[in-house]
Parts: C-alpha cells; structure tokens; sequence
C-alpha cells in the first residue's frame, strides 16, 4: 500500500461557530501571490546572534515590503477603531500578525462588518499602493460580475483607454486568508513568539534544508501491521479497540510493505544511536522516580529517549532530559504538512542534533477539541518500541 501524501493547509479554512463581527483575538497569515516569489524582502543576520544583537535575524523590507507594513499598522485602525493589530513579522512571501477586536466590528457607515471584510480592504489598499507604485495605472474599474469574495482580493479588472480595451491587474496576495484564535493566554503568548522567531527559524531552516523539512518515508520500523493488530488487542479493552477503530487506524497510518512507516523532522542519525523507550503505565506508577533517575542515567550514558510524550511521567521524564541538553525522539500524533513549522525551540534543537520528530501518522486537520484515541496512544508507544528495538520494561532490569 503506498505511502499517503499529507494535504496542505487551505487560506480559506474558517471556523464553522464563530461570529467573525464579534470581539476576539485573531492571529492572522496572509500569502503573496506565488508568482511574485519573495516580494517583501529578505532575511538577513546571523543565527548565533541573539535578539536585540543589530545582526540578530531579521527581514530587510523592500520597498513593497514597506508599504504593506505600513498600511498594515495605519490603515486598519484608521478605517476600524475597534482593531488594533498588535505583534506582526512581513516575511518575504507571507506575513503575520495579531489583531485583537475590541467591540462589534462596524464600518464608518454604521454597518455591521467582519473580519474577512476587513482583510478584503487592507488587501486592496495595498494592491492600489502596489499598482501605483509600479506603474500599473487604470482609467475606472469595471464593474464586478459576482459579489466580492471578502476572504480576499484577487486580480482586479479595469479598463484602459479604449472603450473595448479591458486589462486584468494582478493582486499582490494569494486569495484568502488563515485565521487561527488562541484558546487561553499561554496560546497566545506562544503564537506572540512564534510570529517574533519567524526569522530566525527561517535561517535555521535554509541553512540545514536536509533536517528542518518534513522528510518522507525511509525510516525501517520492522513493525507489521499484523504485529500492531496483536499488541493493541492485548493493551486495549474491547471497547477502545472496535472494528471501526481498527478500520480508522489503519486508514490514518502511513505503511509501505505492509510495515508501519516514519515521516520526519529533522536528524535522523539519532536514530542510528542507543535508543531506548519512554513509556509509562499506571500499574507503576509508584516507581515512576526509579524510571525517571534510569532513564535520565542512560541520557547521560548517551542513550537517546524516545517517547509519544502523552503520558505526565513521559512529559516529565522527557523535559528533564531536555533540560539537560541531552538528545531526544519524540513521536507526534499527527502527521506533517507540507508546510511544517515546529516551535522556534523545537527548530533550534532539530537543528543542533537534540531532537527528531517522527510520526507513523498522515496529516489530518483536527479541530482544537479534538483529542486522541487510547488505540492512537498504544499505537504510538508500540512504535518507540519498535523504533528502539527494545520493549518498554528495560529499567526495570
């Protein structure tokens, strides 16, 4: 069976319950349009410089780059009063920022707006700005044959100077628009250092290409399905374990040859290192110090931990070893999109040698609610042991 691609994510994905003319906290992501390849700028600095170093990683804006800026932190709340955009990076294809809606989104006509509407007009003052900045000029717009699509603005038709002489603008944004809404303030705070890192990651990521992009396949697990199938019957009740979620199971992972197989993010030399596995179970709970002190003994012996890091003795036992610096495996519960960023912690330690992501599962879009299933769980934990070549119970010796 071969290996299933994961999707990418769309700019149009919006969320099915949410009042977009009500108070919230958005974060934001707007694309250039591809055929305009990196029109706002340039990363630039060093990676081993630290923030607030005048050669620590940043974007040099060109002059589009400016203006989208610019408009970006005058034009919005000048048109909206209610919206005030806060942290913000202009990459060189895409940019981010936050915006926090304060009251009821209104226009200056008294109207109620939303946020697309919002987006739909910075995006069009900016495509003015950038049409006259490069000598696109028109005489009068023609008039739209359908409603204005308020997730975006594509490409404008105006016509020139002959009355049958009609010529079609290119818009300097991709159509649509990414809105993610932090559910709590730690969410927040975390989407603030992402947008302020994305620099930095940038040079991490194009100065180590092989490592910090999702790579695919290639990691021999030697676990069959069939061997799966058999474990899980054992740790799972009857109920965690129906046809249907077998069905669902095999369905999500990724399998070549009939073995469970690997996506993943970062160096993959750590595989090829002492692994052992990270995994805790509620019958010892009561020795769950015995497991941390050997498992953190064999990190310094130079072990690699390997772990899903589900379990609260696992997240323990895990951020203590990256605590000390020591090289860990971690197990995702859920695959990598084309376009994958991890934290700008994670990207520094992928790319420092100290972390590989790997996840046996296609990438699916869950909704912020929805968690994993204890078959997921098992499943994963039989992974780190295949991976490791070594079953769970090794401290114990």
């Amino acid at each position: 069976m071969p290996i299933r691609r994961p999707t990418t994510h769309r700019m149009d994905r919006r969320s099915n319950y949410k009042n977009y003319e009500l108070p919230g906290i958005y974060h934001i992501t707007l694309k250039a349009a591809e055929a305009l390849r990196s029109p706002f700028g340039k990363v630039v600095g060093k990676i081993d410089k630290p923030d607030g170093d005048p050669e620590a990683p940043s974007v040099a804006l060109t002059p589009v780059g400016e203006m989208v800026e610019q408009e970006l932190l005058h034009s919005i709340s000048a048109h909206y009063p209610m919206v005030e955009v806060q942290d913000h990076i202009i990459m060189p294809e895409h940019m981010h920022f936050i915006v926090q809606v304060k009251r009821r989104i209104m226009n200056r006509e008294g109207r109620s707006a939303h946020l697309g509407m919002i987006i739909a007009g910075y995006k069009l003052g900016c495509n003015h700005r950038w049409w006259k900045m490069t000598g696109q000029q028109m005489m009068r717009e023609e008039p739209a044959a359908e409603p204005l699509d308020t997730r975006g603005v594509g490409a404008r038709r105006f016509r020139r100077q002959g009355p049958h002489h009609i010529a079609t603008l290119p818009s300097l944004f991709s159509e649509g628009y990414c809105d993610v809404m932090p559910i709590d303030e730690a969410q927040l705070e975390q989407q603030r250092a992402y947008i302020k890192g994305n620099p930095r990651s940038r040079l991490m990521r194009t100065s180590n290409r092989a490592w910090l992009q999702p790579q695919r396949g290639g990691i021999n697990t030697a676990l069959k399905l069939s061997a799966l199938k058999g474990y899980l019957q054992r740790e799972c009740a009857p109920s965690q374990l129906t046809p249907e979620t077998l069905a669902a199971l095999q369905h999500h992972l990724l399998l070549a040859d009939g073995q469970i197989a690997c996506d993943s993010y970062g160096n993959r030399k750590l595989l090829n290192q002492q692994c052992l596995p990270v995994v805790c179970h509620r019958k010892d709970a009561r020795r769950i110090a015995q497991q941390q002190e050997r498992c953190l003994n064999a990190a310094k012996a130079g072990a690699v931990l390997v772990s899903p890091r589900i379990a609260k003795g696992e997240q323990a036992i895990i951020d203590e070893a990256v605590n000390h610096g020591y090289p860990v495996i971690l197990i995702a519960d859920n695959g990598f999109p084309e376009v994958f960023h991890p934290s700008a912690e994670r990207i520094e330690r992928c790319a420092n040698g100290q972390l590989l992501l790997v996840t046996p599962w296609e990438y699916r879009y869950r909704l912020k609610d929805e968690g994993i299933t204890v078959a997921e769980c098992k499943t994963m934990n039989c992974l780190a042991q295949a991976l490791c070549r070594t079953a769970d119970d090794w401290w114990k010796q």
